[in-house]
């Protein structure tokens, strides 16, 4: 099947009762055990709505198995937790999610688990590696300067240095690009954004092999971060517009960022559909599609980012992203606030860059809102 096709049909459950199209909801935490080859807990992640969302979403990034969380950073942490123990040593690409980010630098020092920070480069990544080195960690495109990195290249220095490889794909979701293609070991994503894609759901997913999935799931369990069924069901319910969505909200964020490249109200604009981003060949070459995220600098030093963005009218400053409304929000309070003055000067976030998540919004209404917020 064509992945528009999965979006809509993988992972189905055939409801014998009623004929029903849709996964019933399965409210229960108390199952009978007696004489059944599995006990199902929620908090096992081995209930059927749990069960149908992971085939779903399996399906579309070409995984074998994997769980679903109550969120991104809940997939995110059990993940890293499973491959990493005391004395083990992990390689972070170092433009990575704030929330990433401040967990790795809050707690592995008191797991004894020691990191190094790279650019976001193979030869970076692999410079760093050690002997005790169980673990690389990336993310493409990043969040929020929308950086690119050679998946492909990354995978291969892992797996020649005996090194799980994570990859957060939550920016370009499995519609756009596919990590374990190009050889990485685990994906994960923040469902909160474009999986869900309503801006009304917290979740999480992690898609690996059956082997891996399993060592997850045993660091998950006792961790409790799983979803419930209601969300479940939603969740499910959201990914079978998933496609339609991000490629709208994708078209749209090309045509935002080439209006902003060619205003000079405006400074630096980051997306990697524009030639000159570092990264756009790359991205050509391992997405179909440069994504729906849009950063960008205000150029005016009369303009600030607050006074900017409360000129907006349409656009709402909001935390969060891949809504299919369009949100802006300045990642030095918001993504990356719980990270350091100094982190955040190293990877480049200025207090004036903003982020901008487009949505599904006709695109001249967006530019229009943006025009005279910025008075041009």
């Amino acid at each position: 099947m064509k992945i528009e096709t999965k979006c809509i049909h993988s992972g189905k459950f055939t409801d014998t009762i009623t004929g029903g199209l849709n996964t019933p909801i399965f409210p229960s935490s108390a199952n009978e055990y007696l004489d059944r080859e599995e006990t199902v807990y929620p908090r096992y992640f081995n209930t059927l709505n749990q069960k149908v969302l992971v085939r779903k979403i399996c399906e579309l990034e070409g995984a074998q198995d994997g769980l679903v969380f109550s969120s991104g950073m809940a997939a995110i942490t059990a993940v890293l937790l499973s491959f990493l123990k005391t004395g083990d040593h992990a390689v972070l690409q170092d433009e990575i999610y704030g929330g990433s980010h401040a967990f790795v630098d809050t707690f592995f020092d008191r797991f004894g688990i020691s990191c190094t920070y790279v650019a976001n480069t193979a030869e970076a990544i692999e410079a760093a590696i050690r002997p005790e080195t169980r673990l690389v960690f990336i993310e493409t495109p990043t969040n929020p300067l929308l950086s690119i990195v050679d998946i492909r290249a990354v995978a291969e220095v892992a797996r020649r240095k005996g090194c799980v490889s994570v990859m957060d794909n939550t920016f370009a979701t499995p519609i756009l690009q596919n990590p374990l293609e190009h050889g990485i070991d685990i994906v994960v994503h923040s469902g909160t954004k474009y999986l869900g894609g309503h801006s009304d759901l917290s979740c999480g997913a992690a898609a690996t092999s059956f082997e891996l999935t399993s060592r997850i799931r045993k660091t998950a369990f006792n961790f409790g971060g799983n979803l419930n069924p209601l969300t479940c069901y939603l969740l499910e319910r959201s990914l079978m517009t998933l496609a339609i969505r991000v490629r709208e909200q994708t078209e749209n964020a090309f045509k935002m960022a080439k209006f902003l490249d060619d205003q000079p109200v405006f400074g630096k604009v980051f997306y990697p559909g524009l030639p000159d981003h570092p990264g756009h060949l790359i991205a050509r070459e391992q997405m179909r599609g440069f994504g729906a995220m849009v950063s960008f600098e205000l150029g005016d030093p009369d303009l600030s980012a607050d006074h900017f963005m409360k000129k907006l009218k349409l656009i709402k400053p909001a935390v969060s992203l891949g809504g299919v409304e369009t949100i802006i929000c300045d990642p030095a309070r918001t993504s990356h606030a719980k990270v350091s003055a100094e982190v955040r000067k190293r990877q480049g976030i200025t207090n004036n860059l903003l982020r901008l998540s487009v949505g599904i919004e006709n695109i001249d209404d967006l530019v229009e809102d943006v025009k005279q917020a910025a008075g041009i």
